[in-house]
């Protein structure tokens, strides 16, 4: 599985097909983090600058997909 995604278009479907596939539980919870938190730590500053996610990359997401991401990524820190 590729984790690093040095074009940001690629990172957000990356992100956006992950947890659609948790929604239509085809993937459970406990994969989907494993899975999130290998991404966001290889992206960091492409998932996260400063802390928060960048307004192009939130708004591609769309607001349930954002707030998945932020409970894991919560758990990181």
């Amino acid at each position: 599985m590729r984790v690093v995604y040095k074009n940001p278009k690629e990172l957000e479907s990356k992100l956006r097909d992950l947890i659609d596939t948790y929604l239509d539980n085809l993937i459970d919870y406990e994969k989907l983090e494993q899975t999130l938190i290998l991404i966001i730590n290889a992206n960091e500053n492409s998932v996260y600058k400063n802390g928060f996610m960048p307004t192009k990359l939130a708004n591609a997401l769309g607001d349930e997909r954002v707030n998945i991401i932020n409970k894991i990524a919560e758990k990181i820190k």
